[in-house]
């Protein structure tokens, strides 16, 4: 029985392959790759055999990559915004069950009502509720903590105030987040909402995480609201 490479051609297996590595597809859409070098490096990952086929692949789709990459736009958006820096940051997760939105109601009303930090996020799994570390007690007593799955606190949140224009750019998120994992920062949480794209990292790698993002954003104004 044939295998999935073997259904596949040495075109689709080169496109495949760059997809899989964003730094390859980066070098590639900016004409910063040896073709002949990434032709015979797929051959030998891939065992593909026809070298002109991965050549002749990898140029026709830099040819497309070329035409689609936004980091320009993407930096123009991050010049243009700010960076906001909070401490004393909590997460705590919780079991998907509506009894657990139900009894965070009035939590939430009286935490909007402060303008302090919250966020909540549901998936399948969990609910996320991302606040400040003097809330912790009140949201662990409003769960319940027979509900609870875990607790992190002290840690920090890195705010990229962005103008509306990057609700209209392909990859502003992603470019951010590309940045700071290259770097080894670990990210908790990360969460994209409006203008405001919100990173959650742990109180060590804060000010790291907060350097390396200020390395993009040019007004490179200090932390605000820093507590």
């Amino acid at each position: 029985m044939e295998g999935p490479k073997e259904k596949l051609s040495a075109a689709e297996l080169t496109r495949k392959y760059i997809d899989r590595h964003p730094s390859i597809r980066d070098c590639i859409s900016k004409d910063l790759i040896n073709y002949s070098s990434l032709s015979r490096m797929i051959m030998k990952e891939l065992d593909v055999k026809n070298e002109e086929a991965v050549l002749a692949a990898s140029r026709r789709y830099a040819m497309k990559l070329s035409k689609t990459d936004f980091e320009g736009d993407i930096l123009r958006v991050f010049e243009a915004s700010r960076l906001e820096l909070k401490t004393k940051i909590c997460i705590v997760i919780a079991k998907n069950e509506w009894i657990v939105l139900r009894n965070l109601e009035d939590v939430v009303k009286k935490i909007l009502a402060e303008k302090s930090t919250m966020q909540i996020l549901q998936s399948t799994n969990g609910i996320t509720v991302i606040s400040e570390d003097k809330h912790l007690p009140t949201i662990i007593r409003a769960i319940g903590q027979e509900h609870i799955i875990s607790v992190k606190e002290n840690l920090g949140e890195i705010t990229v105030k962005s103008p509306p224009s990057i609700e209209d750019t392909p990859g502003a998120f992603a470019y951010v987040m590309t940045m700071l994992s290259e770097q080894g920062i670990n990210l908790l949480e990360a969460v994209s909402c409006y203008t405001d794209t919100i990173f959650i990292v742990s109180r060590e790698d804060m000010m790291r995480a907060f350097d390396i993002l200020s390395s993009t954003i040019e007004d490179k104004i200090g932390p605000e609201n820093s507590r």
